[in-house]
């Protein structure tokens, strides 16, 4: 999926109020933002095959160790691990972990006999959704839709910078989602990887979200009743 992940990230806010959107984004899109990398780096590979799927042209043809069930929990250890040990919260560290996995079953959901199992292992497994275009903006448009409810019932955006940039973000998303509908193919591999890199962008943005903004100290002593 592509605007599902961050539907994930959204909804984690309401089951765990604690972490940060920062966070728990870069838990759900852990796979993704890994991806690029590898790419660029060569550990990876994918081609660009129009008519792969309605939804993307894109043949993820060789990505273990992003995209495998296996890797990706070592994945999700890897991220909610050091949060437990930094903030002690384990039910945040388990729905951080959970995110983190959350991306290969939302994935295995949308594309094709792509997703590998284990690193080397010749099965692939995937339910298609991406073959239909309607069916992908109606499953994932509502996965998203409901995201975003569930973070507003948590309590939002920290403040007012917060609320138009979490606006934003989601105008930002929602418009890259429906472009990708009616773009012709990439040119080539490379600019799908930087691309991809540039999304690292969402993740100091996400932050700032919900960062609460500290009370002025000097605003809040001129505020106080004078002491008799």
């Amino acid at each position: 999926m592509l605007i599902g992940h961050y539907a994930v990230a959204l909804a984690a806010k309401k089951v765990t109020p604690k972490p940060s959107l920062g966070t728990l984004v870069l838990a759900a899109q852990f796979s993704d933002l890994l991806w690029p990398i590898l790419t660029l780096l060569g550990l990876e590979h994918a081609r660009i095959d129009p008519g792969n799927t309605a939804v993307t042209p894109m043949d993820f043809y060789d990505y273990p160790i992003s995209h495998s069930l296996l890797t990706t929990v070592g994945w999700a250890l890897v991220v909610a691990v050091p949060y437990y040990l930094i903030r002690r919260d384990r039910k945040a560290a388990l729905v951080i972990g959970g995110a983190v996995i959350s991306h290969w079953v939302l994935d295995l959901i949308s594309r094709r006999p792509d997703m590998p199992l284990i690193p080397g292992w010749s099965a692939y497994f995937g339910l298609g959704l991406w073959n239909s275009i309607p069916a992908t903006v109606i499953v994932e448009g509502s996965i998203f839709v409901l995201g975003v409810v569930l973070y507003l019932r948590s309590g939002g955006p920290g403040d007012r910078t917060g609320k138009i940039l979490f606006w934003i973000l989601i105008a930002f998303l929602s418009i890259v989602y429906i472009v990708n509908f009616f773009t012709p193919p990439p040119p080539n591999l490379e600019a799908v990887s930087i691309a991809g890199i540039s999304l690292w962008i969402i993740i100091p943005w996400s932050y700032r979200i919900d960062r609460r903004q500290r009370p002025d100290p000097l605003r809040v002593a001129s505020q106080e009743p004078p002491t008799t």
